[in-house]
């Protein structure tokens, strides 16, 4: 399996340490969309300032996803701190598909809510300077996903 997910933004690349030890069902998942190129050209569409950047979705709504099955949750105890990749879903715990979130800054009311697979190991900075808003005016987009 692989060690690292990199999605190269306009800005530059994000790297993203995988965490098969605490989600190994949607860092398999995650590494596969990637692998098949499903998220290569999807933004952003929803980035707050001081919270978090969600991405994931090709439709660019929120409400769409890949067309494999909803995944089953993977909660665990790692923290949700500045640089945690996490798993978006709906109100069903089990109803992540292929949306994610990387954090900001600590978000410790997400803890145990929602499946951390990944934590960002360096490009932040491009984290950060996603086009802010939901959805952005002109949101950022992942020009390219790859897994090593």
């Amino acid at each position: 399996m692989a060690d690292t997910l990199t999605f190269t933004l306009d800005t530059g690349d994000v790297v993203i340490q995988l965490r098969p030890d605490l989600a190994p069902g949607h860092v398999a998942r995650i590494s596969e969309l990637a692998q098949e190129g499903f998220y290569d050209g999807v933004v952003f569409h929803r980035v707050i300032d001081g919270f978090m950047a969600q991405g994931g979705d090709p439709t660019g709504t929120g409400m769409g996803g890949s067309e494999k099955p909803d995944l089953k949750a993977e909660f665990n105890d790692e923290p949700h701190v500045r640089g945690t990749c996490s798993m978006a879903r709906a109100m069903n715990p089990n109803s992540a598909n292929s949306q994610f979130f990387i954090c900001f800054t600590d978000c410790h009311f997400l803890d145990g809510q929602y499946t951390v697979w990944g934590q960002v190991i360096s490009g932040m900075e491009h984290v950060d300077a996603l086009p802010k808003g939901e959805p952005p005016a002109k949101p950022g987009k992942i020009v390219k996903a790859t897994v090593a």
